[in-house]
């Protein structure tokens, strides 16, 4: 629980857009710079089961994209109000106010029936006023990582969206797994809206040697231990796993099929694929003559492409993607195992040649779209199922 000295609860529907804001991911580490989350406002975890079996059969992309349709329905749903929300890969953190909270839960419901029929994928849901969070001892503590203006990720302190995922898995109190599930009969297979989705970049190929994903867990001072990976990373360059330079496209784009099976909204496959297929190649050669259209300049888009990015922080897991030489990952793998053998932390990481972005534009041409990385070839699922191989040996339970 917070601190008693701290701030207490906001309680305006608009919270998240009155929280402070932090630019560079080291300022997420700062607890003075989180909130407690109003009581009334709804907590939502969603996460795919089997995602690791999924990734392996080669659905990584798909993966990814039904991770972030809970983000994209919620953040169209609860329009225009603003929403703390990260994604993880495989699943999804998002806050929604009060007014919204029912029709969250239907909307969740659609989105889990949408995974399955859509996409063959089981996606696990699951909600809950903080207030209840709180008295079942743990607390949402909320900061806005704001990489440019207007694009904001939450980030999140206080356990309560580790004991909302445990509750949501089936694990834990009885009265609160009761709580938060999401019953299927909400599911009137009624179209959703998620407006914005999409995944038409190629994949991101490494410009410093492979792609790094890492998920740290436990550790006393996450700060410190992120900002010593990032030290070891640059000895070669920059980090970022998104650059202009890494940017590219192709027609017709890879995730067009998602794109067009998320959108068709109960019509014909084959409308929402020309659909699809008609905006991308408009696209496309937008950016291929490289002139502004309107109120679009594609330049700019592409560099803040490579600036609306997300980080993953919630309670003491931080998750993160980077761009790094090959020859600095013996150090960081070294120094992250003394670590872990000294029972400070548990680590996975997972090393490829490209990652996979996710985009959920709101306005393009107002530079008001985000970006979900993942690293390639599995990316979060595959350093999580590393982690939970390698055991934690001397890290207390």
């Amino acid at each position: 629980m917070a601190p008693s000295s701290s701030p207490g609860p906001c309680v305006a529907d608009d919270f998240f857009a009155e929280l402070p804001l932090l630019a560079q991911t080291s300022e997420t580490f700062d607890a003075q710079a989180y909130r407690p989350a109003p009581d009334d406002w709804e907590l939502v975890v969603t996460d795919i089961v089997g995602s690791t079996q999924a990734v392996a059969a080669g659905k990584h992309k798909t993966v990814n994209f039904v991770a972030a349709m809970a983000i994209a329905a919620l953040k169209n749903l609860c329009a225009p109000t603003r929403l703390p929300f990260l994604f993880g890969g495989d699943g999804s953190v998002v806050m929604v106010p009060p007014v919204h909270a029912q029709a969250a839960r239907q909307t969740l419901a659609r989105v889990r029936g949408l995974a399955e029929r859509e996409f063959g994928m089981q996606l696990r849901v699951g909600i809950c006023p903080v207030a209840v969070l709180r008295q079942h001892g743990s607390d949402v503590r909320v900061g806005r990582f704001e990489p440019t203006p207007g694009n904001s990720f939450g980030v999140f302190m206080g356990g309560g969206v580790g004991l909302l995922e445990a509750a949501a898995r089936g694990r834990g109190d009885d009265v609160l797994i009761a709580r938060v599930a999401v019953p299927q009969a909400l599911d009137d297979g009624a179209p959703v809206d998620l407006d914005g989705l999409s995944c038409r970049w190629n994949p991101l190929q490494s410009g410093r040697g492979r792609m790094l994903t890492l998920i740290i867990q436990g550790a006393s001072d996450p700060g410190a231990v992120h900002a010593e990976v990032m030290r070891l990373a640059r000895q070669g360059g920059a980090a970022p796993p998104v650059r202009p330079d890494t940017l590219s496209t192709s027609w017709p784009p890879k995730g067009l099929m998602l794109e067009a099976q998320a959108s068709r909204r109960g019509g014909a496959l084959w409308t929402a694929v020309l659909r699809v297929l008609a905006q991308t190649l408009l696209a496309r050669l937008v950016f291929l003559a490289g002139k502004p259209v309107g109120g679009f300049d594609p330049k700019r888009y592409v560099e803040e492409v490579a600036s609306n990015t997300d980080f993953c922080k919630h309670d003491d897991t931080v998750s993160f993607v980077i761009d790094c030489p090959p020859d600095c990952i013996a150090a960081i793998q070294a120094t992250l195992d003394r670590q872990q053998y000294a029972g400070q932390l548990r680590y996975g990481m997972h090393v490829s040649q490209t990652a996979l972005m996710t985009c959920l534009v709101t306005g393009a041409s107002g530079g008001l779209h985000v970006h979900f990385v993942d690293g390639g070839d599995g990316g979060y699922t595959s350093a999580a199922k590393t982690m939970k191989a390698q055991g934690t040996p001397g890290l207390a339970a």
